[in-house]
């Protein structure tokens, strides 16, 4: 009985940490097609380039720490609450002005993003920036839909 519980663990633990990696080579093949699109559509030259992707990568890794933590809080308020239904009208505005206050300080990040980029990039090169961004994602979630099975 011990043996087949270990066993069990064991072959739990293998998968679960199969799986993990799985989903962190995804990630990383992401960004790496991500800053090689960017690249290109931006032109950028390997001086610039050592000069933007440290401000980028430092402004993305903000913005999923912003976006994560509020998600997480906003999950736990809600199965705290026992649903969206069991929210009483105070809570309700409660979460929606805590959503603000979150979008806020994305958008704060993103203001004290564009100051640190136009040092680096023109204004022009920003607005490109911001079109490939969707571009990319765009094109990101088209191939997820080609290569998803058919039911």
């Amino acid at each position: 009985m011990k043996k087949q519980l270990f066993t069990t663990l064991i072959l739990v633990f293998l998968c679960t940490n199969f799986l993990a990696q799985k989903n962190k080579k995804s990630k990383e093949k992401i960004k790496a097609f991500k800053v090689s699109y960017l690249t290109q559509e931006l032109n950028l030259t390997s001086e610039i380039a050592e000069k933007f992707w440290p401000v980028y990568n430092k402004h993305q890794e903000n913005l999923d720490t912003l976006r994560s933590k509020g998600i997480v809080k906003i999950r736990k308020r809600i199965r705290s609450a026992g649903g969206f239904d069991a929210f009483t009208e105070e809570a309700s505005k409660s979460f929606v002005i805590s959503k603000i206050i979150l979008d806020k300080k994305i958008l704060i990040e993103k203001e004290k993003f564009l100051t640190n980029v136009s040092k680096i990039l023109t204004y022009k090169k920003i607005l490109k920036l911001q079109i490939s961004e969707r571009e990319f994602t765009r094109k990101l979630m088209q191939r997820y839909r080609d290569n998803r099975p058919r039911k």
